[in-house]
């Protein structure tokens, strides 16, 4: 591993990956390789997920923020962990954090008329939830999240072969995978003295999944805690974005790679009252995967840091640390 300190996010073109040049492929992995050991984010374009595409979810999901929170509480179902559609404002906190972050949300995942019968994970996933005052929400929604899970697909696969792993390792894994597109508002604060005094849009956090795919936000916030404990901003360009590996990679390849604690920032008091709209995309795999430390990623000077347990093990316990399952 080339060790190296990141001034700034690495920015990578996915067509290097993915346009057949071998020389050109072997470089991104290489690069992608050093920022994923080294810092745990990359920014990438030519992704396949259009301006256009994002503008419009953009749009819909504000129409539905804006709605009074009686009707958006229709939408709320704690009973599945609030898996799919929303969550309302301050329901959840940072794993070791009892103060709940400020913002409200919105979950889809997978579609399910889109997997086979015969798929077990059919069965296993709640059904989607759709705003019925917001009836643009489903399609763009669904494209949205067929779109940026393709490019998450493709981030895999050089991953995969940066782990000297076949390079389709991932693909069977993440088929169906139970993935979340979560569109995030972070709500306006018209008087900060009513909310509690250590209160952060996102506090600092790992995320659970494999990886996570994040279109450009609507305002600044976004900071990454570099190895050397010094907080860097994260701004990705409108074309591009935003790439972190997440604690089940991190946890699969025995720290080899990182899941980087990043957090959302308050702006400054003055600006509290101002929206900020976000939309990561949180690739999971099947919930059967195993966990297990990989054996490439252990050895003398590595040794196995972690228990062995399956994505959806570890997901459950996880969503039991943030508040959002009993």
């Amino acid at each position: 591993m080339r060790d190296i300190l990141y001034q700034e996010v690495p920015s990578l073109d996915l067509a290097d990956f993915t346009s057949g040049n071998e020389e050109k492929k072997a470089a991104f992995v290489e690069q992608l390789g050093d920022a994923y050991q080294n810092i745990g984010f990359v920014a990438i374009k030519n992704h396949g997920l259009s301006q256009s595409l994002q503008d419009k979810l953009y749009a819909v999901i504000q129409k539905f923020f804006k709605l009074p929170d009686d009707i958006k509480s229709k939408y709320e179902y704690p009973e599945i962990g609030y898996q799919r559609g929303y969550t309302g404002k301050g329901k959840e906190h940072a794993k070791g954090r009892n103060t709940g972050d400020l913002k409200e949300f919105y979950h889809v995942g997978q579609d399910l008329s889109q997997i086979p019968d015969t798929d077990s994970v059919k069965s296993s996933y709640p059904a989607n939830v759709w705003p019925e005052e917001i009836p643009e929400f489903r399609e763009i929604s669904l494209q949205v999240f067929s779109a940026i899970e393709n490019a998450g697909k493709n981030m895999l696969r050089a991953i995969a072969l940066h782990l000297d792993l076949s390079e389709d390792y991932f693909e069977q894994k993440v088929l169906f995978g139970n993935s979340i597109l979560r569109s995030i508002h972070y709500f306006p604060i018209e008087n900060p003295d009513t909310v509690p005094a250590d209160a952060v849009r996102a506090a600092e956090h790992g995320d659970i999944n494999l990886i996570t795919l994040l279109m450009g936000a609507s305002a600044d916030g976004l900071q990454v805690l570099r190895r050397d404990g010094e907080w860097i901003p994260i701004t990705a360009l409108p074309d591009q974005l935003v790439v972190n590996v997440g604690d089940m990679l991190e946890r699969l390849t025995n720290n080899t790679l990182k899941s980087t604690i990043h957090r959302v920032v308050n702006p400054p008091r003055d600006k509290m009252n101002s929206s900020r709209y976000s939309i990561p995309f949180f690739m999971h795999p099947r919930s059967e995967m195993d966990l297990s430390c990989l054996i490439g990623c252990v050895d003398d000077d590595n040794p196995k840091q972690y228990e062995d347990i399956t994505a959806g093990e570890f997901l459950d316990e996880r969503l039991r640390e943030l508040g959002l399952k009993k």
